[in-house]
């Protein structure tokens, strides 16, 4: 009889203006996005995760990055690979090879795995998270922005995520002056 293999936990964070965009038209986290309660809150998520994954394009920025295991999707290679510029990373194209394959090759079995972006990395997981930790800045607008999935604005974050079969739960502020709060969409099992 053998032992089942302990699961891993996918869970997805972002912070979005009140119409659903994680960055400005180039691209980018523009200043009126950050939040030191929100920061607060996500460098201590990641600093329990197992294993940061995300985009090219993404990343956290914090001083505990570079000690951080983390998968980095990309088309530009087969299927996974060692980032030459990072021995913590795994470069991961998901046209060649499956994610428990890329965690594999991170040398992560089992724990909790950070999805922290960008839009289509986001979309990739909407049916596997266990949380999204949904961070909302309902003052800040960012028009002609980059949304945090396919399908905003056209629809709320909130209503993707329903649609995914995750259910908010309570609410916790973490900036009272600019309303910015955080509210976990845990699956509905």
């Amino acid at each position: 009889m053998t032992t089942p293999a302990p699961a891993l936990h996918i869970d997805g964070y972002v912070i979005v203006s009140a119409d659903g965009m994680l960055a400005n038209a180039d691209r980018v986290m523009p200043v009126e996005l950050k939040f030191e309660g929100d920061k607060r809150f996500f460098t201590a998520a990641l600093d329990r995760a197992d294993l940061i994954v995300h985009g090219r394009h993404s990343h956290e920025d914090q001083p505990n990055s570079p000690r951080r295991k983390r998968i980095i999707l990309t088309r530009r290679i087969g299927s996974i690979a060692p980032d030459p510029s990072n021995p913590r990373a795994t470069l991961w194209n998901p046209a060649g090879a499956s994610f428990e394959a890329a965690c594999d090759h991170a040398g992560v079995r089992s724990g909790t795995i950070a999805i922290i972006g960008g839009p289509d990395v986001f979309a990739m997981f909407l049916d596997r998270y266990d949380a999204f930790w949904l961070s909302l800045a309902p003052r800040v607008r960012l028009p002609g922005g980059e949304p945090c999935f396919p399908g905003v604005p056209k629809h709320l974050p909130q209503e993707i995520l329903a649609a995914h079969g995750l259910k908010a739960g309570e609410s916790q502020i973490l900036d009272v002056a600019n309303g910015v709060s955080v509210t976990p969409w845990r699956r509905a099992f």
